[in-house]
């Protein structure tokens, strides 16, 4: 009987999953050689803006390989722009704590001296609202400020001494039209009464200074409820004012 021929082992071969990352890193490696050198032939304007570019790229905030390579002032200008965010947003929070110690002190004087139903806060995206009612300021129809104003001005003149803020005082009413010798309309009268206001926590207050404050009248034209019945438009006579936040809650400061 004739013997099978044993077949021969067939030969292994070397794996060649190796070539795969290998032409990875070649390709890498060219694309990096080829931005070099576009980065030192560009002009020092482009080269800033490379650079930084591939800061945040690469490290995303830190300090990476790049540090030592070429001009460092696209990269001071990027620490530069997210330090300034990021003490922004320090100072926000900083602020907004004030802010809201001051309220809780004016909520106290408030309670103490049995104003709720004259004088109200509010903590709003634009700041600190004080609203306070014609009838704790002046007399229907009248911008002279009565003598029972003093608990309101007095505490909101002090109030405005503890914080640098810029101020907003705002006056407003309803929508019943007035016309006599003195105010012809509305507008004259809330602006007066945001002006007498104004003039009178400075006089109050003669460390406050007068480049924080502004005074505006509203009219009737922007009503906080409708004027549908006297306690409603009762309501809507008021002065308002506004302790502008300097920074708003992203971290960017506000330009006034």
């Amino acid at each position: 009987m004739a013997r099978k021929k044993r077949s021969k082992p067939k030969e292994e071969h070397a794996s060649e999953a190796w070539l795969l990352p290998y032409s990875d890193l070649l390709t890498l490696l060219l694309a990096l050689f080829i931005v070099l050198f576009a980065v030192s032939a560009a002009s020092s304007k482009n080269t800033d803006d490379a650079t930084a570019s591939f800061r945040r790229g690469f490290n995303a905030g830190g300090i990476s390989f790049f540090n030592k390579m070429g001009t460092q002032s696209g990269y001071s200008a990027y620490l530069t722009e997210d330090q300034t965010r990021q003490k922004s947003m320090s100072d926000y929070v900083a602020e907004n704590d004030k802010l809201e110690q001051e309220q809780q002190k004016l909520e106290a004087y408030i309670k103490k001296n049995h104003l709720e139903n004259e004088v109200s806060t509010q903590m709003t995206e634009p700041g600190l609202m004080i609203r306070i009612k014609e009838k704790a300021l002046f007399a229907s129809g009248s911008a002279d400020l009565t003598n029972d104003s003093n608990k309101v001005t007095s505490i909101v003149a002090s109030l405005l001494g503890e914080i640098s803020q810029s101020v907003i005082i705002s006056g407003h009413t309803d929508n019943v039209p007035i016309s006599n010798s003195r105010f012809p309309s509305n507008w004259d009268l809330s602006s007066q009464r945001a002006l007498n206001f104004m003039k009178e926590i400075l006089q109050k207050n003669p460390n406050l200074n007068p480049a924080r404050f502004q005074a505006t009248g509203n009219s009737e034209y922007h009503p906080i409820v409708p004027n549908d019945t006297p306690e409603h438009r009762a309501q809507n006579r008021r002065v308002e004012v506004l302790i502008a936040r300097s920074y708003s809650p992203d971290g960017i400061q506000n330009i006034k």
